[in-house]
């Protein structure tokens, strides 16, 4: 049986795209997950990449210029047009607000009053030290200089207050 013409442009058309695949498919990927911070709508970019590049191979691989660049740009592209379509849908974009629950606002203001109970029981020395460096974000050379104490003396109050802040919490501290 003699293969047609139009059978033989398909197969090859499919041999490149298995060809563009094997070749391109991580650097895409790791272009597009960067882009657009969520691997799965990265993977959606990277599939919709490959059917252009499959949609016009003839003008893919009768250009001069880079295969690799050519599918970059299109991935690129990809990624403005959905960035700009979720701005319209006033959707945010990223993994990290995808089928998150919302956190209740009651628990950050028990949080917050538990916290000040357990900092209360803590001696002037070990809350001023906790308020630099875990509330005020200070270094323990920066919190050793305002306090006027050794940096050891700082990293030594710190360790201790928490560790007595951890074993009369019951709960375990949210994440950061």
């Amino acid at each position: 049986m003699r293969t047609t013409n139009a059978e033989s442009t398909a197969r090859r058309r499919q041999e490149l795209l298995g060809e563009l695949v094997a070749e391109h498919r991580e650097a895409v990927l790791g272009y597009t997950r960067a882009l657009v911070n969520d691997h799965f709508l990265a993977e959606d970019i990277v599939q919709e990449t490959m059917l252009r590049a499959w949609n016009h191979t003839e003008r893919l691989y009768s250009t001069s210029g880079s295969i690799r660049g050519w599918l970059l740009t299109v991935a690129r592209n990809l990624a403005i047009d959905w960035r700009r379509s979720a701005a319209t849908r006033h959707e945010s974009v990223g993994s990290a607000d995808r089928d998150v629950a919302e956190p209740d606002p009651a628990d950050a203001v028990a949080d917050s009053d538990e916290a000040v109970g357990l900092l209360r029981e803590l001696s002037s020395e070990h809350r001023a030290v906790l308020v630099h460096t875990t509330m005020a974000g200070r270094t323990a050379v920066e919190t050793a200089r305002i306090l006027g104490v050794p940096v050891g003396t700082v990293k030594s109050r710190q360790h201790y207050a928490l560790n007595l802040l951890r074993a009369r919490r019951v709960r375990p501290l949210p994440a950061r």
